[in-house]
């Protein structure tokens, strides 16, 4: 038989066995005594119809959380049942996984060919079948990319130094969770598309590990793997490049579309309904599902969206991403006539390339590529996209989104006042009191934070909603995480990536994270199941609309909020448009 070898340990084993998961005491009681500041704590419409759909969603929830906690626990590992080890099919093979507690994983599952070589900026083909039994233990290989930087507080903190699983062009794989296998019970399905712009991250990254929020919800998760950076998106059709690279420029998002065509295929063997499939992705994994959304490849594969710090308006023009092209081939001394020998040089030697020209980090401007044929529109300018006018929507951001690019902590308030004015010129007074005004207390270094936030981050995503909502078809709702990490003195805030750990239920910590996960979480279910994120966990929430501006603030309380901080709304709207989420 042929199998896939576990080739490396790795160190978050320990933290998923039974013991360690968070239980239902933690979930329901925060800790306000435990105030830790370890890199770990960071990862730490009518009335009437809300409350029905809440009614129905929380018995769901209710009863799942009681059949989880029937069962004793075993802190340090082992399966009650005794059968470790289950398996399931594929079409291109059949796959074995492993369980506990009544959660079945499988790790690097392929839903495409190796992109290397001849397959190199090339649409990704079909997986090649195997015979036997495929072990999917281990994680796949991820897309080539630069490492974090060791000296960032923020990366190291939410852990993305530790992408598991090699590197290579092999990278097209996924990893799956479920409760249960071929067993007719077609529960919603989640689709994670893994954060970190268009150039870094994985979805083996810690904290994308669907246990939690599978076992929770009685959902299937589904994190993918797919082609960044150059290696997703040079744009060679106006090089003169031969006519099979002409989707070299959208490789990436094609990736994703062949991703949600294998979940289409074949989950209904890993306990899921092809037909209620919700994808969601934080950052960069936001504008991928913002991409998702206006991708006419991809209507019909999924039926609900949630966008979370991601809201893209606009993919990349064609004569800026020929010029990107253009550079990568001068530095890799390739002209134009041999575009061909791309796919002849190492994937090393294209990274190393990449990264000479700029293309290293989220913030390189790398993205899918308006081509006019695979991408015919932008996502959400002028208007909202009509392939998926009938998607319900959920669009957010975290209060301080903008903290992580950011690392002078100690501005000062006369630091502050010059950066500001420096920035913004003859407004730089008014910004600075309106601030005050609102937030008094906060530190000079997470009032920055909070206007880059503001002017960048947020409005982008409110924008994404109020076209959203004049489309009038699809629901969308508007959420903002207020609640801070107390990682590092609590510096950094209610900083980028918070709310990742709060979707998928990763509350290791056992702090007041775990409160705010569980409201999110469930939220999440709801609205994968239905449509609608009511439930019991949160105070009614109604959709977003351009007067009232309903919008579910998570933090300490959770409550919803109509056109919440409207002043300084209504301030960056009057402003011109930003230069980037930055501000």
């Amino acid at each position: 038989m042929l199998h896939r070898r576990c080739v490396e340990q790795r160190r978050s084993d320990f933290t998923k066995l039974p013991g360690i998961a968070m239980n239902k005491e933690a979930a329901d009681q925060p800790n306000q005594a435990e105030q830790l500041t370890t890199r770990r704590d960071f990862l730490a419409g009518a009335a009437t119809a809300a409350a029905a759909a809440s009614a129905s969603v929380s018995t769901l929830l209710s009863s799942t959380a009681a059949a989880q906690e029937a069962a004793p626990v075993r802190p340090l590992g082992g399966s009650a049942t005794g059968k470790i080890f289950v398996e399931t099919d594929t079409a291109y093979g059949r796959v074995q996984g492993i369980q506990t507690t009544g959660i079945k994983q499988f790790k690097g599952i392929p839903y495409g060919a190796s992109t290397g070589g001849r397959n190199r900026f090339m649409p990704p083909k079909k997986p090649v079948a195997w015979k036997g039994v495929r072990e999917c233990f281990a994680h796949g290989q991820i897309s080539p990319q630069a490492l974090t930087d060791l000296r960032s507080d923020y990366g190291i903190m939410i852990h993305w130094d530790y992408q598991p699983g090699g590197m290579g062009e092999d990278c097209l794989n996924l990893n799956v969770w479920t409760p249960g296998l071929k067993d007719g019970a077609k529960r919603p399905v989640l689709v994670c598309f893994h954060g970190g712009g268009f150039t870094t991250g994985s979805s083996n990254a810690l904290g994308y590990d669907g246990a939690q929020l599978a076992r929770f919800g009685d959902v299937v998760v589904v994190c993918v793997n797919h082609r960044l950076a150059a290696f997703g998106y040079t744009q060679l059709a106006d090089l003169g490049a031969p006519a099979e690279f002409a989707s070299a420029g959208v490789a990436g998002i094609m990736d994703l579309t062949a991703s949600l065509e294998w979940v289409r295929d074949n989950i209904e063997n890993f306990g899921g309904n092809p037909n209620n499939v919700m994808i969601f992705g934080q950052s960069g994994g936001g504008a991928k599902t913002t991409s998702m959304l206006a991708t006419p490849a991809a209507k019909g594969l999924f039926h609900r969206a949630a966008v979370q710090s991601g809201s893209m308006l606009k993919f990349v023009p064609r004569d800026r991403a020929t010029a990107s092209a253009e550079a990568l081939l001068k530095q890799l001394e390739i002209p134009k006539s041999r575009i061909a020998d791309l796919q002849k040089i190492s994937w090393q030697q294209l990274l190393e390339a990449q990264v000479a020209v700029g293309g290293a980090g989220p913030g390189a401007g790398v993205g899918p590529v308006l081509d006019g044929k695979y991408l015919t529109h932008d996502p959400f300018d002028p208007a909202a996209p009509p392939e998926s006018a009938a998607i319900p929507l959920i669009v957010s951001t975290t209060l301080e989104d903008a903290a992580l690019g950011l690392s002078n902590f100690t501005l000062s308030e006369a630091d502050l006042k010059a950066l500001i004015e420096k920035r913004y010129k003859d407004k730089g007074a008014d910004i600075l009191a309106l601030y005050r005004k609102y937030y008094p207390e906060k530190s000079p270094y997470l009032i920055q934070a909070m206007l880059f936030t503001d002017s960048g981050f947020r409005r982008s995503a409110i924008k994404q909603a109020e076209l959203k909502a004049a489309q009038g078809t699809g629901a969308i709702y508007m959420y903002q995480w207020d609640w801070p990490t107390p990682a590092f003195g609590g510096r950094y805030g209610a900083v980028h990536g918070l709310d990742v750990s709060g979707s998928f239920r990763e509350a290791r910590d056992g702090n007041d994270m775990a409160r705010v996960a569980d409201q999110l979480s469930s939220s999440w279910v709801a609205f994968a199941k239905t449509g609608n994120p009511n439930n019991s966990r949160i105070p009614p929430w109604p959709t977003f609309d351009a007067k009232t501006r309903a919008t579910m603030v998570f933090g300490t309380p959770t409550q919803m909020e109509n056109d919440p901080r409207g002043e300084i709304r209504s301030f960056w709207a009057q402003m011109p448009p930003p230069a980037g989420l930055l501000g």
